[in-house]
């Protein structure tokens, strides 16, 4: 009997979530799967990411310029927002619910093989299946370039058994602190595993400890350092196009010399922060240029301005009685400066009003000391996954905030109370998990004057 989508998807979630686990990670079990399968990642070329931060920006950026450029082009990113399609795309398309039910089956069939004659101590995660999948699903269409983020860590993970043409890493910070290490450069040498020997590998400067670190496992390994600071603006888009920072909500606008040429960048991702994502995508697509790709500077333009990465400061307008909503996916201490930041730019003075949710694994205390202060109110609430936290649990850890915490039981009650409370001048901010943010964004486009937001 055929395999259905949904009993794939069932059957995917059923193997629980990883980092809930006591399994080791070990890539020799990544690879025996890949070997049983063929070893698809063998036959891609690609590009890998790794990072705490803006991994996922910058594959999104990177994949759309390669493909902007006439490339058949993969990505593969997690968590999904609203279905796990979404992780696995071909020139922005997710793959498709019957081409999902049908890789599942082979790359199930595969392993279930494995376990049963003892190759396998267990049967392959959540996530190494995904990978798995990703890797079968570009192969068999004829991707010419992947690019993967990478899903935790580096050295270990899944992803990790690709050999890249180049390895990308964003910036670094505390998260996973029980899987990585708790300092910074014991963090850094994790996800410094994605480097090769002899390899390229494209970074910007970051915290000195972090920079020490990687330098040195750059070293070791004899690779090739390209830095991306020559694709920072010089000055924030904002003075340097003369433009309030209201006209500039919702977008990155300036000028920059790319490859001899000088370009106009209108970046649909908003906020500082976003632009050393950018940078690292551009100086990506240039070195692609010394490795047989062709990639122009109009190519880099309009693949920018052709980004599709929703709930990264995605700004929905006020319509039809409902204030102005942003969707951020701040999920950790370092994420939630870069929205505090983003946040007192572009709404300085307007009321806000905060639906917050995270992981009980997360540093809820820290993120909400960061975040709550600018807030008028926050609604605490809870996604629908077992390690959400709870709305009493974000309050006691968001008490010395010293900002009214309301609770709510869901996201729709969340979204409905903010609605009333905030006013037609305020914003509703919608941030912390990327499974709250998923959950209001799958609300918000099934209201019917909201589907052309």
């Amino acid at each position: 009997m055929p395999v259905t989508y949904e009993s794939a998807v069932n059957n995917l979630l059923a193997l629980g979530h990883e980092l809930a686990s006591n399994r080791k990670f070990d890539l020799a079990h990544m690879r025996r799967l890949a070997e049983a399968l063929g070893n698809p990642q063998r036959k891609l070329q690609s590009v890998l990411i790794a990072g705490t931060n803006g991994k996922g920006s910058t594959a999104a950026t990177l994949a759309s310029i390669v493909q902007t450029a006439g490339y058949r082009t993969g990505l593969y990113t997690s968590p999904h927002l609203l279905r796990v399609n979404e992780r696995i795309q071909i020139n922005q398309e997710p793959i498709s619910d019957a081409e999902f039910a049908v890789i599942y089956d082979r790359v199930e069939g595969c392993a279930h093989e494995l376990v049963e004659r003892g190759e396998l101590p267990w049967h392959p995660s959540f996530f190494e299946m995904l990978t798995a999948m990703a890797f079968e699903y570009f192969a068999s269409a004829g991707v010419e370039l992947a690019v993967l983020e990478v899903g935790l860590g580096g050295r270990l993970d899944a992803t990790n058994i690709v050999d890249p043409l180049i390895s990308v890493i964003t910036d670094i910070d505390f998260d996973h602190q029980n899987f990585l290490g708790n300092t910074l450069p014991e963090i850094a040498r994790e996800k410094a595993g994605i480097l090769r020997p002899k390899g390229t590998v494209v970074l910007l400067p970051q915290h000195p400890i972090v920079n020490e670190t990687l330098g040195k496992e750059i070293m070791t390994r004899d690779a090739h350092a390209v830095s991306a600071v020559k694709h920072m603006p010089s000055m924030t888009p904002v003075a340097e196009n003369g433009l309030s920072s209201r006209v500039a909500v919702g977008h990155n606008q300036f000028t920059l010399a790319v490859m001899g040429k000088e370009i106009k960048v209108d970046f649909p991702l908003a906020g500082r922060h976003q632009l050393r994502n950018l940078a690292l995508a551009i100086t990506t697509a240039e070195e692609l240029n010394t490795l047989g790709f062709h990639v122009s500077a109009e190519d880099i333009g309009r693949g920018i301005r052709l980004v599709r990465w929703p709930a990264r400061f995605q700004v929905i307008p006020p319509e039809d009685g409902f204030p102005e909503v942003v969707l951020d996916v701040a999920h950790n201490p370092a994420g939630a400066w870069a929205l505090r930041s983003a946040l007192s730019t572009f709404y300085e003075d307007r009321p806000l009003t905060f639906i917050f949710g995270a992981m009980r694994d997360k540093a809820i205390g820290e993120i909400a000391d960061i975040l709550f202060p600018l807030a008028d109110r926050v609604i605490a609430t809870q996604a629908e996954n077992p390690r959400a936290a709870s709305p009493q649990e974000i309050a006691e850890l968001g008490a010395r905030a010293q900002t009214d915490i309301l609770r709510a039981k869901s996201v729709l009650e969340a979204l409905e109370r903010a609605r009333m409370l905030a006013g037609s001048k305020g914003v509703i901010v919608i941030t912390g998990s990327i499974y709250i943010v998923g959950e209001a964004l799958g609300i918000l486009a099934r209201k019917p004057a909201r589907q052309g937001a």
